[in-house]
């Protein structure tokens, strides 16, 4: 087991009350087992979007600066977000 520091944290109530759900369910130890597979959670997150951004989005924007006419108008954005978003309502 890695070393363990121990740190005093508050929480919102509901927030309280969600890590005392965890562990009042059994999927959960302790309150600290809540909050350390959280941060993982959260650290994986943030790896994710920050590895989307270098591998994707970056490409995107060099792809853009080279050929300005490959990409889409900011009407043509919002057209296709409202139709996912259509296409989302109804499907639910």
């Amino acid at each position: 087991m890695p070393a363990a520091r121990q740190l005093v944290v508050t929480l919102p109530e509901e927030m309280a009350e969600v890590v005392r759900r965890k562990v009042a369910s059994g999927e959960y130890a302790d309150e600290s087992e809540v909050i350390s597979d959280s941060l993982t959670l959260l650290e994986d997150q943030e790896q994710s979007l920050e590895r989307w951004l270098r591998e994707e989005v970056v490409a995107e924007c060099i792809a853009m600066e080279a050929d300005p006419s490959s990409g889409m108008s900011s009407s043509e954005v919002l057209a296709s977000l409202e139709a996912a978003r259509h296409e989302r309502q109804k499907s639910s």
